[in-house]
């Protein structure tokens, strides 16, 4: 059986995902043993989570008007080199002192802000309109795969080796990656030899954006309420997302008394506290991208199937984090992790693929914007964070104000997201 040619796009763009992750969450892991090492307080650790998506931000916005513009494969691909030197070269900033390590660590988020506005600029013409949430949900299942990835192998490397090698090692792979991105992709399906005629003949038909875009709408994006609930939405997710990444190592090693789990970093029962929730992602992100699919293929408004599973995603993971909080068994803690992700992906067909359901051709500049603007979350959750750990040294607070920020994105998303075109 020969499969279509997009899903070799598609497995690929995956594979960025995962590289970008493993090189984005690796510090969650190696910040334990370099904390003790440099005696960085926690607040100065949460400003180095934070300094990453300063420079994130800054490139979403770009990333996604060039690969819009000038088409994603070269976009992603340079980029990818780019900041996979970056990952090489972290140890030697870090001996030179924090502030270079922040340097490094902005630098590392300029590259990999062009990831997400890339491939979603790819996607919209490459994929089929009904394939689109499952192939988006595939994509960012890398995510959770790249995440237990980067947890689990930089546990070992650090275990056997230094926290050093952590960054020598998962740098090099981006550049075992851009040659089979070079040799299998295009940033249009017209321009690759190796793609049939029937799918070709397929793709131009069904694909959300056939042409470039030749400028962006901003005036009309800040008053248009339906983007508004995707970049409130962003915000939102966001907020969870990256105090999660950077700081569930931490909370699974932190003591008891102050509500983590009290679990040593060379333990096996460390492995699997984060992994199990991680492979748990990974599965329930693939099958939420098939769930809204399926829906919306049995005749379901799209808006509707967009706005059920982004509010199981959102209350869901509320009702999770606000129970967390209380537990004192290791077992349900994990547990609730684990329900967290399995809201989180079921949410996969809501407001993360609604971009090219409001403007297919701006797809990745959409993405990028929205992107970019949920960003500023990512910046002051981990500040926020590393706040309350050094004053109160209160995991439940992190997790009630995770809980009341979803609650909020969910109930705006709800109330004002939509499915119909709104940018020519």
């Amino acid at each position: 059986m020969k499969f279509p040619y997009r899903f070799r796009v598609v497995f690929l763009s995956f594979l960025a995902v995962f590289i970008c992750y493993i090189d984005r969450v690796n510090i969650s892991v190696t910040i334990i043993p370099m904390q003790k090492q440099f005696g960085w307080s926690e607040f100065q650790t949460g400003f180095i989570f934070s300094s990453f998506y300063f420079g994130y931000m800054i490139t979403m916005i770009v990333g996604g008007y060039l690969a819009d513009k000038y088409g994603g494969k070269r976009v992603l691909g340079y980029c990818l080199i780019i900041w996979s030197i970056f990952t090489i070269i972290t140890p030697y900033f870090a001996y030179l002192g924090i502030w270079w390590l922040v340097f490094i660590r902005i630098l590392m988020g300029l590259g990999e802000g062009i990831t997400f506005p890339s491939w979603h600029a790819i996607y919209a013409r490459w994929i089929p309109f009904k394939e689109r949430t499952r192939a988006v949900a595939f994509t960012n299942s890398g995510i959770a795969a790249g995440t237990m990835f980067g947890y689990g192998v930089a546990a070992i490397i650090i275990a056997n080796y230094s926290w050093e090698w952590v960054f020598y090692l998962f740098g090099m792979l981006g550049f075992f990656w851009i040659i089979f991105w070079n040799k299998n992709v295009t940033s249009f399906p017209e321009n690759n030899k190796y793609i049939t005629a029937e799918e070709l003949d397929l793709i131009l038909k069904e694909a959300p954006s056939k042409e470039s875009a030749r400028s962006i709408p901003l005036l009309k994006l800040v008053t248009n309420l339906p983007f508004l609930a995707i970049v409130v939405a962003t915000f939102c997710n966001n907020w969870t997302l990256y105090t999660f990444l950077s700081y569930i190592p931490k909370y699974v090693s932190g003591p008891v008394e102050s509500g983590g789990m009290g679990i040593e970093l060379e333990s096996s029962l460390f492995l699997y506290a984060i992994l199990v929730p991680c492979l748990v992602a990974i599965i329930s992100l693939i099958l939420g991208g098939y769930l809204a699919d399926y829906l919306i293929k049995k005749g379901y408004k799209v808006i509707n199937v967009r706005k059920l599973v982004n509010s199981i995603g959102f209350f869901g993971s509320a009702i999770c984090l606000y129970y967390i909080s209380s537990v004192d068994s290791l077992l349900i803690a994990v547990i609730l992790l684990c329900l967290i992700n399995v809201c989180s992906g079921i949410c996969s067909g809501g407001f993360g693929v609604n971009h090219a359901d409001l403007g297919p051709k701006y797809t990745g500049s959409l993405v990028g914007i929205s992107g970019s603007i949920g960003m500023i979350a990512a910046i002051l959750s981990p500040l926020a964070a590393g706040a309350i750990l050094e004053i109160s040294s209160s995991w439940n607070l992190i997790f009630y104000v995770c809980a009341g920020v979803l609650i909020f994105g969910g109930t705006f998303y709800l109330l004002f997201a939509s499915a119909s075109k709104q940018f020519d």
